[in-house]
C-alpha cells in the first residue's frame, strides 16, 4: 500500500528541505518574509529542475506515455482528468525517486497542453532540460547565502570565502533569477503565440500554464531584487 502520492511528495519535498535549510539560521534569528519566499520557491526551483533532467533522459519513455494520455483524454477534451489522475496517484516508496516510472508522467500529462514537451527538438524541451542542468547549483548557493552567517567566512582563505563572497553569490543569483525568468516569458509567449489554448477551458490553462509558470517570473522578481541589493550593499543584510 503505498504512503504517498504525487502531490503529498511534492509538498514534503518543499516543507522538509526549506526546513532543513531554516534551521542553518543562527539562533535567535528572526526569518523575514524575502527569505522564506525565496528558500521557499529555490526548493521549488530545484525539485521541478531534478523533474526537467528526468525530461531529458526519459524523452522517448514520454512520448510513448503521451500517445497513450492523448488517445484517452484528448478526444473527450478530458485533459483536466488526467492532472488530477496524476497528482493524486499512489507513489511506492520504491518507485518514489524512480524518474522513469514516476515523475517522467509529469512531463507525458503536461504535453496534453503542451506537447512540445514530448518534442525533444521544441524550445519548451530544451529550455527546461537546460535549466534543469543549470540551475540547481546556484539555487543551493542562494540558500546557504541566505541562511549563513557569511562574515564568518570574509576573512578566511578558504574556497567558502570566496563562494560565499557577496560578490560571487549576487553575480551567480543575479544571472539565474534572470535565466528562468526570461526562459518562461519565451515559453509562454511562444504557447500563446502558437495557439495551444485552443480547445481548452480558461480555467484549465489559467492553472496548468498559467499560475504554474508565474511563479518563474514573480518570484524570480524578488530574486533579482535581492541580488542587486548584495551587490550594492556588498553583504546579505537584505534577508535580514
Amino acid at each position: 500500500m503505498a504512503l504517498l502520492n504525487v502531490a503529498s511528495a511534492i509538498a514534503i519535498f518543499l516543507l522538509a528541505s526549506t526546513y532543513a535549510f531554516l534551521s542553518l539560521l543562527p539562533s535567535p534569528t528572526s526569518v523575514s518574509l524575502l527569505t522564506l519566499s525565496l528558500l521557499f520557491f529555490n526548493n521549488l526551483n530545484i525539485f521541478i529542475a531534478m523533474c526537467e533532467i528526468v525530461l531529458g533522459l526519459n524523452i522517448l519513455t514520454i512520448k510513448e506515455d503521451y500517445k497513450r494520455l492523448h488517445a484517452k483524454y484528448a478526444p473527450g477534451n478530458n485533459e483536466w482528468s488526467a492532472c488530477v489522475k496524476f497528482l493524486t496517484m499512489p507513489i511506492p516508496l520504491s518507485q518514489l525517486c524512480s524518474g522513469k516510472h514516476t515523475w517522467s508522467k509529469m512531463w507525458s500529462t503536461y504535453s496534453l497542453y503542451d506537447p512540445s514537451y514530448q518534442n525533444h527538438e521544441s524550445f519548451g524541451f530544451f529550455i527546461d532540460f537546460g535549466n534543469g542542468l543549470s540551475t540547481i547549483p546556484p539555487s543551493m548557493l542562494m540558500n546557504l547565502a541566505m541562511v549563513l552567517d557569511t562574515t564568518r567566512y570574509a576573512d578566511s582563505n578558504s574556497w567558502s570565502s570566496t563562494v560565499l563572497s557577496p560578490l560571487f553569490v549576487g553575480c551567480v543569483g543575479l544571472a539565474m533569477y534572470w535565466q528562468v525568468m526570461y526562459g518562461t516569458i519565451i515559453y509562454v509567449l511562444s504557447f500563446m503565440f502558437n495557439r495551444r489554448y485552443e480547445g481548452k477551458s480558461t480555467l484549465e490553462v489559467s492553472l496548468f500554464v498559467g499560475i504554474s509558470n508565474s511563479l518563474w517570473f514573480f518570484f524570480p522578481i524578488a530574486g533579482i531584487y535581492s541580488c542587486v541589493c548584495i551587490l550594492r550593499d556588498g553583504n546579505m543584510s537584505v534577508f535580514r
